[in-house]
């Protein structure tokens, strides 16, 4: 295993695309595409996280992010994170994760939508 891991870490630090690399990074780019613009489609305040696979979002005007956190967990069955775990800069945000499929992201965004803000 150690001898694995020391050649990916070479070919990263070298440039080398490793295919399942590759796979593994367009696959949080089709989760990462499906949720900013669907949360954008229902008013979401979204920025496209470029080297992550959180997806930060602005909450809804008048709510903070433990309210959002837990309206989304309670009325969507969808679990986010409130900002506000992250510090003072977080709060007004609630964090997404990509760690989900893209049907399952395609489904959580489906559901956020139908929260009446």
């Amino acid at each position: 295993m150690r001898g694995v891991l020391e050649r990916v870490t070479v070919d990263a630090l070298n440039g080398v695309a490793r295919p399942e690399i590759k796979q593994q990074f367009e696959s949080y780019r089709r989760r990462r595409d499906i949720l900013v613009s669907g949360l954008r489609e229902t008013g979401w305040s979204v920025s496209v996280p470029k080297a992550t696979f959180y997806v930060w979002a602005r909450c809804p005007k008048g709510l903070d992010s433990m309210v959002t956190a837990s309206r989304i967990l309670a009325e969507a069955n969808v679990v986010v994170i409130p900002g506000v775990g992250f510090g003072r800069c977080g709060e007004g945000y609630v964090r997404f994760a990509l760690t989900v499929d893209e049907p399952r992201t395609a489904e959580a965004v489906g559901r956020v939508a139908r929260i009446t803000w």
